[in-house]
């Protein structure tokens, strides 16, 4: 107690409390390093007003991406979780629980959306600019974005879905690569997936590759480089090794901002750097020429439930 309480009288006590205050309330921003107040963010779609695209999810994604912010969630496959029992200092099975409490307690601030996220990938169906879009969104919160068994299941999925739909596939890519907990089957995802972006072209539809912050490894050398039309978000970086790594082993200083988007788009890799909030749009231009007239199935959006991903311990 201080000189300051004494002074106050007793019937105030309780008037002046401690007030309970968000602990992220303000985010700083990467770039300029202001702090941003929360809620302005979320309206400006997590872009700071020096221009910072943050990292977000799908939950913070698709009602943005949809018309009218209406789509359905994909209900996407369980597959074994730990196939080949890893360790390193702890269990795979618990770094997948702990990376899983990690995205619900992200979702919390937006309670109202439903992705159906299991793993790193969250899948949803809807029209943009009035045309028909399976979009396919990868989480860099979940274990790095890392491709693995379920992040496959997940793109396979998807492709079916567009397919059995007649719609676009769109594919939001941010990833470490593959993931090391699994081995193999990790890197097997890899030529799955470029058969399921076959599967989409043979049946006439366009596949359409966002690319975001961070996109690299095993998923840079497969789909996220086989779309159609790749967009990119500013400054994002994009590559198959980091830059650390090439200059040690070519030994020579790689030139300014190399492996960024706007870098890439110099060099003509990509297509198109678009910022967030214009992502619908352009998409949407872009699918008015791309898809088939006879696309979509004409089915009404309704918003589901999907139950959140348990993951189960097969040890």
């Amino acid at each position: 107690m201080n000189w300051l309480s004494n002074l106050r009288p007793p019937g105030l006590k309780g008037v002046f409390g401690k007030r309970d205050t968000p602990d992220n309330l303000w985010i700083k921003c990467p770039r300029s390093g202001e702090l941003v107040y929360r809620k302005d963010l979320e309206a400006a779609q997590w872009v700071t007003p020096s221009g910072a695209h943050l990292r977000i999810g799908p939950a913070q994604r698709f009602p943005h991406l949809f018309d009218d912010g209406a789509f359905q969630a994909i209900d996407l496959p369980d597959v074994p979780r730990d196939p080949l029992k890893f360790r390193d200092d702890k269990r795979y099975l618990d770094r997948l629980k702990d990376a899983n409490a990690k995205i619900l307690d992200r979702d919390k601030a937006t309670p109202d959306t439903e992705t159906g996220q299991k793993d790193c990938m969250a899948a949803a169906y809807g029209l943009m600019n009035g045309k028909p879009a399976v979009v396919l969104v990868q989480d860099f919160a979940f274990m790095g974005g890392s491709l693995g068994m379920a992040a496959g299941e997940a793109f396979i999925t998807a492709a079916h879905a567009a397919i059995e739909r007649k719609a676009a596939l769109v594919v939001f890519t941010a990833s470490g690569g593959a993931r090391m907990q699994e081995g193999a089957l990790s890197l097997m995802q890899m030529p799955r997936t470029t058969l399921a972006i076959g599967e989409v072209r043979e049946a006439g539809l366009p596949y359409i590759v966002v690319l975001t912050d961070p996109t690299s490894g095993g998923v840079s050398a497969s789909y996220a480089m086989l779309g159609d039309v790749h967009l990119a978000e500013p400054d994002a970086m994009i590559a198959f090794t980091g830059p650390r790594v090439i200059e040690q082993t070519i030994r020579e200083k790689l030139p300014e901002g190399f492996q960024k988007s706007e870098f890439l788009r110099d060099k003509g890799a990509i297509d198109q750097v678009v910022d967030r909030r214009e992502l619908a749009s352009v998409i949407g231009q872009i699918l008015a020429h791309l898809l088939p007239k006879d696309a979509g199935t004409g089915e009404t959006l309704s918003p589901v439930d999907p139950p959140k991903a348990d993951i189960v311990d097969d040890a």
